[in-house]
């Protein structure tokens, strides 16, 4: 079941100066909603650093984690099948939005 909710976000796309990597990347910031009664939640806010890959492949989310956004404090929680495709789905969404 998803307890959370994004609320807002930052993205930038990554550059490859060198041409190593295949596809493009974006670094998400996403600030996240969660339920009081989650053992997530935190009253200094959550946020959700991502690396979001859109290869031939496919679309997906090579590296995340979650920090306090008051504190920036890295928080030790994995995501939910569930809210790992919410978040999969946000990007490939938002991602489409940034300049070249």
């Amino acid at each position: 079941m998803i307890c959370l909710n994004i609320t807002g976000y930052e993205v930038e796309k990554l550059e490859d100066p060198f041409g190593l990597l295949s596809g493009e990347r974006f670094e998400f910031f996403l600030d996240l909603e969660v339920d009081e009664e989650d053992e997530l939640y935190s009253e200094k806010g959550v946020g959700l650093k991502c690396i979001f890959v859109r290869e031939e492949s496919g679309d997906k989310i090579t590296n995340y984690h979650l920090f306090e956004r008051e504190t920036n404090k890295v928080l030790d929680f994995e995501l939910e099948e569930d809210e790992e495709e919410l978040v999969l789905s946000y990007c490939r969404k938002y991602a489409v939005l940034v300049e070249e």
